[in-house]
């Protein structure tokens, strides 16, 4: 609640009393009153004198645009925290139940709230994580790389790092209409407008062929096994011979049970998958996985070529 209201916000910039956050807030004042006593009480934020707030350590880091975004019960933060209502529902089918609670399954929803679906694509993007490292092979060796299809790649931010680092690339973003529109303003930004183009689509539909580079990054964790499967499918039906289809995020290389797991299951019945289990999956698309490991950063990566035939 805190976060959603920007209450370390408004006491950073010298709202103090109780009275004035909630007038700054918009919210009740004996509520906010209880809610910060609570929050001191359990080592977020400090009373100085009653009624008066400050920031301690622990509540600075709600100053953190980062960690505002994925807490903001208005936007995408708060569909993930209600969400967690129907993990119950789905122990008990086996399937996401994210519309026993939002009335739609998950990517309908976001369509039908454009304001959500702009949180979510903030959330995704640098300002929930970070510029992305735009050195996505563990090889390092680009020579060959001319073109790179950036495969449900969101709003191009993964995309405009790389043509940012490698000026002799191009670049094609594939994502829905409503958001690769989105991405022009990044594209622009990054000052490689002119490498990248944005044909709105589906990744379940064939891809532009023959390029030498398809970037997957946190797509396959939100699907089941027939649908992922379906989208390395596409990708390898497109990828020159001598190309590379390169997973970045979703696949690790041994359990893969955890909380962002369980929320994929939750949301839209995705899964996080070990090494093994990607490699038997990519072999049904006709990828072989060629290489895998850590990047300086910490990013597991998986790298696959076109699987031989014969």
């Amino acid at each position: 609640m805190v976060a959603t209201l920007r209450i370390a916000e408004h006491i950073a910039d010298g709202t103090t009393d109780v009275d004035k956050l909630a007038a700054a807030a918009g919210c009740d004042q004996d509520v906010l009153h209880r809610v910060l006593g609570h929050l001191v009480s359990r080592g977020v934020f400090a009373e100085p004198a009653p009624g008066q707030f400050a920031l301690n350590e622990a509540a600075r880091g709600l100053l953190d645009p980062a960690l505002v975004l994925g807490l903001d019960l208005d936007g995408f933060g708060g569909r993930m925290a209600h969400a967690w209502g129907s993990l119950l529902t789905a122990a008990r089918t086996g399937r996401p139940a994210y519309d026993t609670v939002f009335g739609r399954p998950f990517w309908a929803d976001l369509d039908a709230h454009p304001d959500i679906a702009a949180s979510f694509d903030a959330l995704m993007g640098p300002a929930g994580h970070g510029e992305p490292d735009p050195e996505v092979l563990l090889d390092g060796d680009w020579d060959a790389v001319r073109t790179v299809v950036d495969v449900g790649g969101g709003t191009g931010t993964l995309l405009a790092g790389v043509l940012r680092a490698r000026p002799a690339t191009t670049g094609i973003l594939i994502d829905l209409p409503r958001t690769v529109a989105r991405a022009a303003g990044t594209f622009d930004s990054a000052g490689v407008a002119g490498r990248a183009t944005t044909p709105g689509g589906s990744f379940f539909d064939p891809l532009p062929a023959g390029a030498d580079l398809y970037l997957l990054k946190s797509v396959l964790a939100d699907w089941p096994d027939a649908e992922a499967a379906a989208i390395l499918r596409r990708c390898a039906e497109a990828v020159s011979r001598t190309g590379r289809v390169v997973v970045l995020g979703g696949v690790t290389p041994g359990a893969a049970a955890g909380e962002s797991d369980l929320l994929m299951m939750v949301l839209l019945g995705g899964r996080q998958r070990t090494l093994a289990e990607f490699a038997e999956l990519a072999a049904r698309a006709g990828l072989a996985v060629t290489a895998s490991g850590r990047q300086p950063s910490g990013r597991y990566v998986v790298e696959c070529r076109p699987a031989p035939t014969g």
